[in-house]
């Protein structure tokens, strides 16, 4: 087990505490200039995660002498009888963690951890893309990357130059087949129903309907919802879920119904998204956090980007790791959730995507 050694203690004039709903435009002020922040650092999750799934949220602040902001920890509670009670930055998002300066950053952490001791937390899980401060008793967690596309400033350059003949060939395909793709967050119910779908076909639960209209409310200037639709109808066969933010386009969440696997509705998904992403001025398309070495991580690669490891940290370091997705329990599960007709998984999904943060 990997012990990393406590460093200096932070500045004494940071005062570090949890902040509540009056502190909502400072802190969105703060992560919107803050280096290495991200959309899943926006205030709006705490109000999504509330109404939405029930979850309550403990959102730190450390503040300087002068009581500005120097940094922010979001933290999302959550309590199962199956996965014991978690405090997770950011749950069912990629990243999270503190953000500010070193100082800021080791002070949200230890304090972070005091949360999670005094309130019984048998695991704290920070979801970071950067290296996070070391501090005592948190070390490495699951092992996660994403995979980071460079843009052109046009779609034409990226088709041209940017994708290998092999690809071009498999997104002609669905655009032969008269497949169309369509943006706007008056889809997201079209996205629900082939996302629901495509995750009853994994054995994975799924996220309330009402998850994601509250992204569209909360999350509007950030969020991209896109469907594919079969023969210009209005059929909807791939759709996917993802947010522009500092000059990077996410697919967070995307699928598409295995019946029309043959006509490749998945890559005209993907290339619309880089479309929009370059339209909307991003210049790097993320593909979204994966298992390094399986069939989603070949698929991500195939379009020519880079792989980043998600350095993910927990506490208790090594001691409390998640329930893993290879074990008995979860491949017996996710068996059995294959087989529940569509209406009843998405009725006892959402009750379960709640209490599980692994995902």
């Amino acid at each position: 087990m990997q012990t990393i050694l406590k460093p200096l203690p932070p500045p004494a004039e940071l005062v570090v505490g949890p902040l509540d709903d009056g502190a909502a435009a400072e802190w969105d002020d703060f992560v919107r200039a803050a280096p290495g922040a991200s959309f899943c650092h926006l205030w709006s999750w705490r109000r999504v995660m509330a109404e939405t799934l029930g979850l309550d949220s403990v959102y730190l602040g450390a503040r300087g002498a002068n009581g500005a902001l120097a940094g922010v920890l979001p933290l999302v509670r959550i309590r199962s009888r199956l996965f014991g009670h978690q405090l997770v930055s950011m749950p069912y998002l990629n990243e999270g963690g503190p953000i500010g300066g070193a100082g800021a950053g080791r002070a949200l952490l230890e304090r972070a951890v005091a949360e999670s001791r005094d309130s019984g937390a048998t695991l704290l899980e920070l979801r970071t893309r950067g290296q996070p401060p070391a501090v005592a008793g948190i070390g490495p967690a699951r092992s996660k990357i994403t995979v980071l596309m460079d843009m052109p400033e046009t779609a034409e350059l990226l088709w041209s130059k940017g994708l290998p003949s092999k690809l071009r060939s498999q997104i002609r395909r669905p655009q032969k087949e008269g497949l169309e793709a369509r943006f706007g967050p008056e889809l997201r119910h079209d996205f629900y129903h082939v996302f629901s779908r495509n995750l009853r076909d994994l054995g994975t639960p799924v996220h309330p309907r009402g998850f994601f209209d509250a992204i569209a409310r909360e999350l509007g200037e950030y969020v991209v919802f896109a469907v594919v639709y079969k023969g210009g109808g209005d059929e909807p066969v791939a759709a996917g879920c993802g947010f522009v933010w500092n000059g990077e386009i996410e697919i967070t969440w995307a699928g598409s119904l295995r019946e029309h696997k043959r006509i490749a509705p998945n890559m005209l998904l993907y290339w619309a998204f880089m479309e929009e992403g370059i339209r909307r001025g991003a210049r790097v398309f993320n593909f979204g956090r994966c298992a390094p070495g399986g069939g989603t991580h070949r698929f991500k690669q195939q379009w020519g980007g880079r792989d980043v490891e998600l350095p993910w940290v927990q506490w208790p370091d090594g001691d409390a790791a998640p329930p893993s997705a290879d074990s008995t329990a979860f491949r017996l599960a996710t068996a059995a959730w294959k087989r529940l007709p569509v209406g009843v998984a998405n009725r006892l999904g959402p009750v379960l995507a709640r209490r599980i943060a692994t995902y």
